[in-house]
């Protein structure tokens, strides 16, 4: 992940420390699910300690890990979007303590301020482009005939 998508980076210091004002701390255990493909996305999270894998539905094979996510890194972008339904899996790989924050709450914080939601939509933004990169290269990896063409 570039500096640019992770919080402390993405988010002038008021909007940072007026969302973190919403947030809640949570805790998930080694192998437990986050969320899965096609479910409702209500929450977001940012990771404090620990790794997730993002993954990705394959029918008739298993779920292809797209990315792995570590501290500071927003988890979760299908809460901003319309219809609210996640569009990856996550599964904790170790331990994790992140910040949850209730994605209506944070979408009504968007609509009352809108220099915070553009603030808010930009980082969003940064995240979906910076994932559909790399979803893009990992899949040509897995099931292209020659790979994404990128040195190794």
């Amino acid at each position: 992940m570039t500096s640019t998508t992770t919080l402390s980076m993405a988010l002038p210091a008021e909007h940072r420390d007026r969302l973190m004002r919403v947030a809640r701390e949570v805790s998930f255990e080694a192998g437990e699910r986050l969320f899965e493909e096609g479910r409702r996305a209500d929450r977001f999270w940012i990771i404090r300690t620990g790794t997730v894998h993002l993954d990705l539905h394959v029918p008739g094979r298993r779920a292809a890990v797209i990315e792995s996510l570590s501290q500071g890194e927003l988890l979760g972008w299908s809460w901003h979007f319309t219809p609210h339904l996640w569009q990856l899996g996550a599964e904790a790989l170790s331990p994790v303590r992140a910040w949850e924050f209730d994605a209506e709450a944070v979408r009504a914080m968007c609509a009352r301020d809108p220099e915070f939601g553009r603030a808010i939509a930009t980082w969003v933004g940064r995240v979906v482009a910076h994932r559909l990169q790399v979803a893009r290269t990992r899949l040509l990896d897995l099931y292209a005939p020659y790979g994404s063409g990128s040195p190794r």
